[in-house]
């Protein structure tokens, strides 16, 4: 399975090219630009595990500076402000990593509030299981 074959290839490059300048990454934008904000659980699940590398049910500081280069090889990386900051607004247990619950979060912020107040209590979401 590839990107493209849930997201447009026109969509993923006006969003890599949104961000072209170091420091000018915003995940919301980016996502409502390739698309994924709009996308299924199912097909953000299936997003987010093209981008966990490793396979390790997460996505680390490591993979997540080339996260651009994973939707178009050429593009540039993260800077390191623009990485903490993506981890952070994530990272849903604070243990430095997103997991695929606060993957889906960010990736639909739209349920921003809804979102944080399934955080807050610690429930995890069941149509990930």
């Amino acid at each position: 399975m590839s990107l493209t074959s849930i997201l447009s290839a026109d969509d993923i490059q006006n969003a890599i090219k949104d961000c072209e300048a170091p420091d000018t990454f915003c995940y919301k934008k980016f996502f409502k630009l390739c698309g994924l904000s709009s996308k299924t659980p199912k097909e953000v699940k299936d997003v987010f595990q093209i981008l966990d590398e490793d396979n390790s049910g997460y996505i680390e500081h490591s993979e997540l500076k080339f996260f651009l280069q994973r939707f178009i090889p050429s593009a540039r990386t993260l800077t390191d402000a623009e990485t903490k900051s993506f981890i952070s607004a994530a990272d849903d247990d604070s243990d430095g990593k997103i997991g695929v619950d606060g993957w889906y979060l960010v990736s639909h912020k739209k349920i921003s509030m809804w979102a944080e107040m399934i955080l807050l209590v610690g429930l995890r979401l069941s149509w990930w299981k």
